[in-house]
C-alpha cells in the first residue's frame, strides 16, 4: 500500500482579529516554500472562508471549522455541509474539544454532523482526545474509542477514505504542554489498532492520524518521525511563519 500523504492543518480558531491581517497571513503562506508533499489545509472563521479561498494559491486547501448536519431550516448560527460544498469549500473540522466542551456537543453529534458532511462529499478532519484527569486516570484509550465508535456506527467503511483523525489531547491544547512522541504515538497505535477492529484493517492503514496540541516548529519534527503519526492539526502557530517548519517537518517520512 502507498505511504500515507503527510497532512497539516492550521486551525485559525477565532483569529486573526481583522480582515487585513488575514491578508497578511495569507499572503505569507502563498510565499512561504512548502513541501509539495505535504496536504496543507487551513481553517479561518467562518466570515472569511470565501475571501480567504480566493486569495490562497492552489497548493493550500481551506476548511470549515465547524458545520451542522441539517442541510437547511430554522438553526440560527448555523452553516450546512451543502452550503460549504455549494461555496467551494472542500474541509470541515468536526469535533474539536473547544465544541464539545464549550458548546456540549457530544459524541453522537459529532457523529451526525460527521456523515452529513461526507454524504455532501465534504473531507472532514475528526477530532477526538482525553482530559488530564482521563490521562492521569489512564483511560485515554477507552475515552478516544467512545469517541471514535459513535462516529463508526453511522459510517460506512468506504465514507472513511475521506476522514482525517486528529489526535488533539484536551489538556495540550493552547496549554503550552505538548504530549511527547512517544505519547503521541502510543495513542495513534491505539487508534489505528481501535479502526483496524471497528472497522477494517484496510481502513486503518490508510486513514491519517494526526497529532494537535501545542505543536510548534520545535516540536513537530521528533512526533512527524514516528510511523503511526500522519500530520498536524496546528493551533497558534499556525499564524506565525513557523507554520511553513511545521508543514516542512513530514520531510523526516522521505
Amino acid at each position: 500500500m502507498a505511504p500515507r500523504k503527510f497532512f497539516v492543518g492550521g486551525n485559525f480558531k477565532m483569529n486573526p482579529s481583522n480582515l487585513e491581517t488575514k491578508k497578511a497571513l495569507v499572503t505569507s503562506l502563498n510565499q512561504a516554500t512548502l513541501d509539495p508533499s505535504v496536504e496543507v489545509v487551513i481553517a479561518p472563521p467562518s466570515l472569511y472562508l470565501i475571501p480567504v479561498r480566493e486569495l490562497l494559491n492552489e497548493r493550500i486547501q481551506v476548511a470549515a471549522q465547524n458545520a451542522y448536519h441539517q442541510p437547511s431550516g430554522a438553526y440560527t448560527g448555523e452553516i450546512s455541509p451543502f452550503q460549504l460544498r455549494d461555496a467551494g469549500i472542500p474541509w470541515v473540522i468536526l469535533g474539536h474539544s473547544e465544541r464539545r466542551t464549550l458548546f456540549h456537543e457530544t459524541s453522537e453529534l459529532v457523529a451526525e454532523k460527521t456523515k452529513a458532511a461526507l454524504t455532501e462529499k465534504l473531507s472532514v478532519i475528526l477530532c477526538v482526545g482525553e482530559t488530564l484527569g482521563e490521562r492521569e486516570a489512564g483511560k485515554t484509550a477507552e475515552v478516544v474509542e467512545a469517541q471514535l465508535e459513535a462516529v463508526v456506527k453511522v459510517l460506512s467503511e468506504a465514507q472513511w477514505s475521506k476522514v482525517v483523525i486528529a489526535y488533539e489531547p484536551v489538556w495540550a491544547i493552547g496549554t503550552g504542554k505538548v504530549a511527547t512522541s512517544a505519547q503521541a504515538q502510543e495513542a495513534h497505535h491505539d487508534i489505528r489498532t481501535y479502526i483496524a477492529k471497528a472497522v477494517s484493517p484496510a481502513v486503518a492503514e490508510q486513514i491519517r492520524i494526526i497529532y494537535g496540541g501545542s505543536v510548534n516548529a520545535k516540536n513537530a519534527p521528533e512526533s512527524a518521525a514516528k510511523p503511526d503519526v500522519d500530520g498536524f492539526l496546528v493551533g497558534g502557530a499556525s499564524l506565525k511563519p513557523e507554520f511553513a517548519d511545521i508543514v516542512n517537518s513530514g520531510k523526516v517520512k522521505c
